[in-house]
């Protein structure tokens, strides 16, 4: 059993709870095999190496801080030892054993194999369906264990493509976020900033006073804030939207969460832009804004368009996380499906 595991069980993440689970099956497997009768030195010590690898498993999900937690690495750590624990029980199952093994280990390799890849190939050979099971030898439990290798490199690689993506995300959100606040922070400084946000209400005279603006009749750095914060509210309701969307996903790394809370400083930035690009008449035929309620309107639509350049990067996000491979989940949409050909001719054998 895992001790002391229910902390991790606790956050409600189904990841954390499905891969605290697989560790206590891999410690009764061991705690199995070590009281088999006639174990070699040999095979005593790749069980202790296991128990060592399944101990710093459960370590890196009970005692991450938060940071690990949020960006994934914790289980990124405990994943990786407990890839390496499967492969030391590979080793040291007994052959006659190694019938369900083989298959678990099949199932692994096709989903994060390619197709073409010979050791793969050579294990689908191996199991046939009208195979013997008496026909695996020692000889074949090498393949067994670079292909159970290989399959769970290749899982660890889309997972750490996924992570990477999510701290891009996160460093993204903390630059543009500093990038608005820094923009809030010199329209306080600099009146001049206010100015920019304003409109002559004679549009004729270019010598007219700035009467109307965000809020009120004078540019103010009040008025800049507001704009700021139209286009992130703007942003957060096209989010809210865009979830109609996404499905929903077990993954460590947040990147839906990321996704989202990228969309509040680029809201916020567009909004900026935008009324700056109206007030310096960059499109003819939209500088007449004769109140402050359009100067706000205008700022919300700005906001909305940020879902232009997010839309990209939420199907980039969706992509990777279908691209992490899990045994049981549904076949995405857009997905190879068996040529209808096939299927007519298996129809016809079968009547």
């Amino acid at each position: 059993m895992v001790d002391n595991d229910g902390d991790v069980a606790d956050r409600g993440n189904a990841w954390f709870q499905r891969l605290v689970a697989h560790i206590a099956d891999l410690q009764g497997q061991i705690n199995g095999l070590g009281k088999q009768e006639s174990i070699s030195d040999e095979e005593l010590e790749s069980i202790n190496e296991a128990k060592n690898q399944l101990t710093t498993a459960r370590e890196s999900l009970q005692h991450s801080d938060l940071w690990s937690r949020f960006s994934g690495k914790a289980t990124d750590r405990a994943l990786a030892n407990v890839h390496e624990a499967e492969v030391v029980i590979l080793r040291i199952t007994r052959l006659g054993q190694m019938r369900w093994k083989a298959l678990a280990v099949l199932v692994q390799a096709r989903l994060h194999l390619h197709p073409t890849d010979l050791r793969l190939k050579q294990l689908e050979k191996l199991l046939q369906p009208d195979g013997d099971p008496a026909e695996l030898r020692q000889a074949d439990r090498e393949l067994l264990v670079d292909t159970l290798h290989a399959a769970n490199q290749a899982e660890e690689a889309e997972r750490a493509r996924v992570r990477s993506f999510a701290h891009i995300l996160m460093a993204s959100t903390a630059v543009m976020g500093l990038i608005a606040f820094g923009f809030a922070i010199f329209a306080v400084t600099e009146p001049a900033v206010g100015e920019r946000f304003c409109f002559p209400q004679d549009q004729d005279n270019p010598n007219a006073p700035l009467t109307v603006c965000p809020l009120g009749n004078e540019p103010t750095w009040q008025g800049v804030w507001f704009i700021e914060f139209v286009g992130m509210l703007a942003a957060a309701v096209t989010g809210a939207v865009s979830l109609r969307k996404v499905r929903g996903n077990s993954s460590p790394y947040h990147v839906l969460i990321n996704l989202l809370l990228l969309r509040l400083p680029v809201g916020a930035l567009t909004a900026v832009v935008g009324v700056v690009l109206l007030s310096g008449k960059f499109f003819p035929g939209l500088t007449a804004l004769d109140t402050s309620s359009q100067i706000i309107a205008w700022a919300m639509a700005f906001g909305v368009l940020q879902e232009a350049v997010t839309r990209t990067i939420d199907r980039q996000g969706q992509h990777l996380l279908e691209s992490v491979k899990a045994p049981g989940r549904e076949q995405p949409e857009g997905e190879a499906k068996p040529p209808r050909d096939s299927v007519k001719g298996n129809s016809k054998r079968e009547k």
